[in-house]
């Protein structure tokens, strides 16, 4: 990047709204996401939306296609990563000791991030807003499906009291054990004594785009989002149906989840492939849309 690149890009993420925009981007990042649900996650209306995304865009820091009759939007990671490559060059230029301790820092946050990760039981949180089906639904699965490998739990950024019936009703039809399945806030896993999760998915897309505390350990995350059945309309077959067709679906992820050698992927290219998973799923959906 040139210097008016940067000076654009920074200008751009100088204002607020601009900011959250790109935030939410950022977490969402590789995948797109609709300009409606930008809009209604930021509260922010339609034309505002537009100015922000369109500023971001032109500093080169967001891109935007057509998919239908809605347009995606996606963070820009090659410019970016330009952008930081700028800002760390031109902070440790001639001065590497002004740079090196923070150097250190962020890679004792990574927790040796981009190394093998090592042959265990692995921790796996599944996040949704209500905590009431999808992520029940990951947890009971790979519960039963990674037995002695993986731990499984899920969560809620704003939790219902109880777990829906009908998605109760799919687990004990398909075998599950259902005894140990609450719903569950996600501060119940932000907490000093709480597990360390080695990898943390978020099952809807509204929770996607929820800021939160970075975790503990910096686990791989990825975005698996999937409409909610649990908003089904239609009679009562095809509602249920719903539910059934998001148990498939996740247990059609879970299965890919299952297959990859963990115990011998670097930290990158599991999150390559993890981020594989989500956006392929999300790709069939919109086409069977």
């Amino acid at each position: 990047m040139e210097s008016t690149a940067e000076t654009d890009a920074l200008s751009a993420l100088a204002h607020p709204g601009r900011l959250a925009v790109f935030r939410l981007l950022a977490r969402r990042a590789p995948g797109s996401v609709p300009a409606g649900e930008i809009a209604e996650a930021l509260g922010l209306k339609p034309n505002t939306l537009s100015v922000h995304v369109a500023a971001l865009a032109r500093a080169g820091l967001a891109t935007s296609r057509r998919d239908g009759r809605s347009i995606l939007y996606a963070v820009d990671l090659e410019r970016v990563g330009a952008l930081l490559a700028f800002l760390v060059n031109d902070c440790c230029r001639g001065r590497p000791e002004l740079c090196a301790p923070l150097a250190a820092q962020a890679l004792r946050r990574l927790d040796e991030g981009t190394g093998i990760m090592t042959d265990r039981i692995f921790n796996v949180l599944f996040i949704c807003t209500g905590n009431s089906a999808r992520s029940i639904f990951a947890e009971a699965i790979l519960a039963k499906e990674g037995a002695g490998r993986f731990r499984a739990f899920s969560a809620g950024t704003r939790p219902y009291s109880e777990l829906n019936p009908e998605a109760v009703a799919v687990l004990k039809r398909l075998g599950h054990d259902i005894s140990g399945l609450r719903s569950k806030n996600v501060e119940e896993f932000q907490q000093a004594d709480s597990p360390k999760m080695d990898f943390v998915f978020t099952v809807c897309d509204s929770a996607a785009n929820e800021e939160c505390p970075p975790w503990p350990g910096q686990p791989i995350t990825a975005h698996w989002g999937m409409p909610d059945p649990v908003k089904a309309v239609g009679t009562t077959a095809e509602k249920a149906l719903a539910f059934t067709e998001a148990y498939r679906t996740l247990r059609h992820r879970m299965t890919g989840f299952l297959s990859l050698p963990v115990a011998t992927l670097d930290r990158i290219s599991l999150q390559k492939r993890l981020d594989a998973i989500g956006l392929s799923a999300a790709t069939d959906e919109r086409r069977a849309g």
